[in-house]
């Protein structure tokens, strides 16, 4: 009688569906996908584009469509949200003493030059420029200082900055489905992907200071 139970079992068990583990993972991976992106357009400390480009590498390894599907849509949306929160923070600095230090906060983190050349492009290519702000490395808050000094309403940033936040998942997506094509296991595309992201993010801090050295050797 134990026997045949046990047989039973077995044979429940080898009958039941099975649940891959790859998706199970990559599941419980989203809501953190979601966050990280989230958080990260909120305060500039994460690698937003380098946790991008992670999950897609990832997601590619699976071979599973839906997966760079739902990859992308979470980082959009993340993208999105978090900078929409953002300009409406800023937004309010511009129109009570209370808010203030919002905008403020977003000033400092982008010099002068920066912001004036930010301010000359939204004056002649509008809310088109959000898109190109996203995708160039350190462009995204300059151009949303700019938005605000200028008033533009919240609705005008959300209408430019949708596309522009699936511009930048889908770059940042295209980048890590290289970097997963390329190497045979998931741990090395994601460190291709990462190392190159971190790469195109320090790209301008580097390009300025070849210019300070450039320009102190020419005055020495």
């Amino acid at each position: 009688m134990r026997e045949r139970a046990l047989r039973e079992l077995h044979r429940l068990a080898d009958a039941a569906p099975a649940v891959p583990p790859e998706s199970t993972q990559q599941a419980a991976g989203y809501p953190s996908l979601f966050l990280l992106v989230l958080l990260g357009s909120l305060v500039p400390v994460i690698p937003t584009g380098a946790v991008v480009s992670s999950a897609a590498v990832v997601a590619f390894h699976q071979k599973a469509a839906y997966s760079l599907l739902f990859v992308f849509l979470v980082a959009s949306l993340a993208a999105f949200l978090g900078d929409t929160f953002l300009y409406w923070l800023g937004l309010r600095g511009t129109r009570s003493r209370g808010g203030s230090r919002w905008l403020d906060r977003l000033t400092e983190r982008a010099a002068p030059e920066q912001i004036a050349s930010a301010r000359d492009k939204l004056e002649h290519h509008g809310v088109t420029v959000l898109i190109l702000s996203r995708l160039m490395p350190a462009g995204r808050i300059p151009v949303m200082v700019a938005c605000l000094l200028a008033r533009l309403p919240l609705r005008s940033f959300v209408r430019g900055n949708a596309p522009a936040c699936l511009a930048w998942a889908g770059t940042y997506q295209l980048i890590g489905i290289a970097g997963g094509s390329l190497f045979p296991e998931p741990w090395q595309g994601v460190a291709a992907a990462v190392g190159l992201t971190l790469l195109i993010s320090a790209a301008p801090w580097l390009w300025r200071r070849v210019r300070s050295g450039a320009a102190t050797e020419s005055r020495g």
